[in-house]
């Protein structure tokens, strides 16, 4: 069972109907409960770090969550905020991440972004796998998605980032050490491309 962990930020809906529409069992995960019967789970997340990191804390899953990941390896994807909340520590606020993968969220500097519309990066763009991994089946070359965020990832460890793209600078788009996932799109918006990416995501 695929379980979304419904903390009161992201679209879970949206992600509940792609795993209909492929026939693959999920449902939201509310309790520390519904986190332990989890054989994978997705932490969206949408709207600023300190709120969604905060909306976690409260939602008394967070415990139940670690255990799932850290201690019985249960493969996770971070999406958008869920991906950055990941990280050790956000530009974007003062509360300290999840820290299971080691780096920190950092905002884009505008001097090196020349569009008129800089902030947020919003729309469209390539998503560029850097290694192998399943996780990109079938969307090694042209795959598109959908983006909408000011802040990206930066890996402490180079050998973290699964997947760049392009906003100003080369920034990593997907992230991976050993089962824990996060990429910064939001599949659930990028049609095809990100049907798959679920998809592949469930194969796991």
């Amino acid at each position: 069972m695929i379980s979304l962990i419904d903390y009161g930020v992201g679209n879970i809906n949206a992600f509940l109907n792609i795993f209909k529409q492929l026939g693959i069992a999920a449902n939201k995960a509310s309790s520390s409960q519904d986190v332990k019967q989890a054989t994978k789970l997705i932490l969206p997340g949408v709207g600023a770090f300190d709120d969604a990191m905060q909306r976690l804390n409260d939602s008394g899953m967070r415990e139940a969550l670690e255990e799932a990941v850290l201690v019985n390896n249960i493969p996770v994807i971070g999406i958008c905020v869920g991906m950055q909340m990941l990280a050790e520590k956000s530009d974007e606020g003062v509360k300290p991440g999840l820290g299971w993968i080691k780096g920190e969220v950092k905002r884009f500097d505008p001097a090196t972004i020349n569009h008129i519309t800089k902030f947020p990066h919003m729309g469209w763009n390539d998503v560029n796998p850097v290694r192998d991994s399943p996780l990109f089946a079938g969307l090694e070359t042209n795959a598109r998605f959908y983006f909408l965020h000011s802040y990206y990832y930066q890996c402490a460890d180079p050998a973290d980032v699964l997947a760049t793209s392009e906003y100003g600078i080369r920034f990593a788009s997907a992230i991976n050490h050993k089962h824990i996932y996060g990429i910064q799109c939001h599949p659930e918006k990028s049609h095809h491309f990100g049907i798959q990416l679920l998809q592949n995501f469930a194969n796991l």
